[in-house]
């Protein structure tokens, strides 16, 4: 019995242990190279992306000054930028920099570019940034997918970045070929592990990229335990055009056919000797053994290939169940008709005119049921979310839970739906 009472006390301390290290709110002093992709014309041309820094232990007193982070803060996210403020750098709370939101509550289940627009600015009023480029520093994860490469730094590393970063000139230096965003992560990175992040000659012609900034980290951290390498996906919020794969340079070169294509033609050689280069020693999978990372729960194991399959399999039985029951909505032609509002609690909803009424529907996990929206157009949005989510990837850009949390809120919209169905039969008789 003493034996089974010591094993059991082992076992609560070992997931309390786990526990600690994922949450969101942990107390462990730790920095994060965020690697994210490409899109717009970014993703069609160069596809090289962006890199940025969090850093779970330092906050901002401005966008511009840092400081230790009290009980309850999440950290901030700093990064290079060009044309915002004439700043070199800017700092931002987590949540805000991936969703343009305060609360994980009050993050979109399905975005829209006017949602994400009206987001945005909402929040860079309170930020009160000006500059053409703004809207880069808050609501990244509506564009893109991003990779997270987190190490263990230390509490007296991260006040020392502090007094630097506080100290020195923040104005504005971006140059694209030797101070760009990949730059600024290794200069920070370094600070804690130096030589950890380097750039390639070869693979990026000696300019600093993202996507070598990771890859040059994942390395030294095979070489180095105590750094305590994490690597996770954020996904993408559903609604808005997917993301590029993230490339060097040369890569570029090699995987685009818009690239390789003239090249070959005058240079056969030189394409088969980088290709052969690339695919036996270059390439560099930024989601291998990732976790998902979810704003409330912290990280998250990856759906399987059998999960996802199953669960897409429900979903599209639930589907062809409720369009036999009633009229389901296209969410994503009914949502271009709508305007984005903050409710009286400060979260976002759309709002839908047509002939003499307006309809309000809930587009968060804290108002998707408080509004006096159909029951069926939250169905559409769950389904929406849904069907994005469930899409095959390797790997998976979701985790179980995430799933059966948006499916148990798809269960409940359609017992609303029933409800409200049957409530609607029995006034007609």
């Amino acid at each position: 019995m003493l034996q089974h009472l010591k094993s059991a006390k082992s076992f609560i301390f070992l997931v309390s242990l786990l526990v600690s290290a994922f949450a969101p709110n942990s107390a462990q002093a730790q920095a994060t190279l965020l690697l994210e992709e490409p899109y717009s014309y970014d993703g069609t041309f160069a596809g090289t992306g962006h890199a940025a820094v969090y850093l779970s232990r330092v906050c901002a007193e401005t966008p511009t000054v840092l400081r230790r982070c009290n009980p309850g803060e999440r950290g901030v996210v700093i990064s290079r930028y060009h044309h915002i403020e004439g700043r070199d750098w800017i700092a931002v709370p987590l949540i805000p920099y991936l969703y343009a939101v305060e609360n994980p509550g009050d993050i979109p289940l399905y975005a829209n570019p006017k949602l994400v627009a009206f987001l945005r600015n909402q929040y860079l009023k309170k930020m009160d940034l000006t500059g053409s480029d703004r809207y880069q520093a808050v609501g990244s994860a509506y564009d893109r997918t991003t990779y997270g490469f987190r190490i263990e730094t230390t509490p007296e590393q991260d006040d020392e970045l502090i007094r630097r970063l506080n100290s020195e000139s923040n104005r504005e230096s971006y140059q694209l070929m030797k101070r760009n965003c990949a730059d600024f992560v290794k200069q920070i990175v370094n600070s804690y592990y130096p030589h950890a992040v380097h750039r390639s000659i070869i693979g990026d012609i000696g300019v600093m990229t993202p996507k070598q900034a990771a890859k040059s980290l994942a390395h030294s951290a095979k070489h180095h335990p105590q750094m305590q390498l994490t690597t996770f996906i954020i996904p993408q919020v559903p609604g808005l055009k997917r993301s590029k794969p993230v490339h060097g340079v040369l890569e570029s070169l090699v995987l685009a056919k818009k690239y390789v294509t003239p090249v070959l033609v005058f240079h056969p050689f030189l394409v088969a000797g980088v290709e052969a280069a690339y695919w036996t020693g270059w390439r560099f999978d930024p989601a291998k053994r990732a976790l998902i990372f979810d704003p409330v729960r912290g990280l998250e194991t990856p759906l399987t290939v059998a999960q996802r399959a199953s669960y897409e399999k429900s979903l599209a039985t639930m589907k062809r169940e409720n369009i036999g029951a009633e009229l389901l909505p296209d969410w994503q032609k009914f949502q271009a008709h709508t305007d984005p509002q903050f409710d009286a609690t400060g979260n976002p909803f759309l709002q839908a005119r047509a002939q003499d009424t307006t309809t309000q529907i809930g587009i968060c996990r804290n108002n998707a049921f408080r509004l006096a929206a159909p029951p069926e157009l939250v169905e559409g949005l769950l389904f929406a979310r849904l069907e994005q989510e469930l899409k095959p990837k390797k790997p998976a850009h979701a985790s179980r839970q995430q799933i059966e949390s948006d499916l148990n809120l798809l269960q409940q919209a359609t017992k609303a739906t029933e409800a409200s169905l049957a409530a609607g039969v029995a006034g007609a008789e």
